[in-house]
């Protein structure tokens, strides 16, 4: 399986998801014009890597800066995805990283970890 690598821009996260480490990393602002055509290719990637992973350890990296609300759905949705990935014997571990100085980021990182059922979250101060 390939590595999915999407350089930052303005207005959307660096995105690298290396299969062979088994490390998704998102990090940067996310607030594109059109939502679903951006993460669209990474939810794909993200499909085909869990249905080929068996034991390995999954850690997933998100540190946003920013994000509208479709941004805000569309991670939701990510997580979803890996918490029901968690709850069929994945092992997966989400750190969400926020600036000790970004309030919002902390509260946010809160919110998502409490619609979360057997997802590992982890709030991670940087």
């Amino acid at each position: 399986m390939e590595t999915l690598q999407i350089n930052a821009t303005k207005c959307t996260p660096s995105v690298m998801f290396n299969p062979i480490d088994h490390v998704l990393e998102i990090k940067g602002e996310s607030y594109p014009e059109n939502t679903s055509a951006f993460y669209e290719p990474i939810f794909e990637w993200l499909d085909s890597y869990l249905a080929q992973s068996h034991d390995n350890k999954i850690t997933v990296n998100i540190e946003i800066i920013y994000f509208n609300s479709s941004s805000s759905k569309v991670l939701m949705d990510f997580f979803d995805i890996l918490d029901q990935a968690a709850d069929n014997g994945k092992n997966i571990e989400v750190n969400w990283l926020y600036d000790e100085d970004n309030d919002m980021s902390l509260e946010y990182g809160e919110e998502f970890k409490e619609d979360l059922e057997t997802l590992t979250f982890n709030l991670v101060k940087l």
